[in-house]
């Protein structure tokens, strides 16, 4: 578009992360404008999973979490094998979740990023029904390759917006600005600016 930016449409399909199964597809459009703001998006999405498949799956997570008798805690999932214990997928799908948030705010129209590795975790004991984790993430940088640390904390409850909380450091940039605050469910994201922590 003349004097304002670039605007990409776009056909996707999606799938689940764990099995690989078809998600469902979608449909996008992309506006990067030449000024340094976000970009802006539409987005429409079949699914192949009704909504109440999906809310078992994250009860079926939650559960899974709730039912543990000490806090999580891990590191360096998956390890240098590509391999993920399993009382740590749990954290690791969670991560997933919350990563993307992060994804989605620092990517421009010449960066994209994905989750290389969850570096560290800890849950919080929650009062409360919600579940609360910290997490260091390695985000792979493309295409630079480099690998840029971020600190997340996310706190979900099924049915509630999933919260993420972030700041990243890069080693050539050093601290760069964090985010406020990203919302969404486990099965899918929206986007939520807020404060920096």
């Amino acid at each position: 578009i003349p004097d304002f930016g670039h605007k990409y449409y776009l056909q996707f399909s999606t799938e689940d992360y764990r099995t690989g199964e078809n998600a469902g597809s979608c449909l996008a459009t992309v506006l990067y404008p030449r000024k340094k703001s976000p970009p802006v998006v539409s987005i429409k999405c079949s699914h192949t999973k009704d909504q109440n498949e999906i809310q078992e799956e994250d009860n079926r997570l939650y559960q899974r979490i709730r039912q543990q008798s000490k806090p999580i805690t891990g590191s360096n999932i998956p390890d240098s094998h590509g391999n993920i214990e399993p009382a740590l997928e749990p954290a690791w799908a969670l991560a997933v979740a919350g990563s993307s948030s992060i994804m989605w705010e620092k990517s421009t129209e010449d960066l994209g990023y994905f989750l290389a590795q969850v570096k560290s975790v800890k849950q919080w004991m929650r009062k409360d029904d919600f579940i609360e984790f910290d997490y260091t993430v390695l985000l792979h940088e493309m295409p630079t390759q480099e690998m840029i640390s971020c600190h997340m904390r996310l706190t979900w409850l099924p049915g509630h917006p999933l919260k993420v909380k972030h700041f990243c450091a890069s080693q050539s940039h050093g601290l760069e600005e964090g985010s406020g605050l990203g919302s969404g469910s486990a099965a899918g994201l929206s986007e939520e600016r807020g404060a920096n922590f």
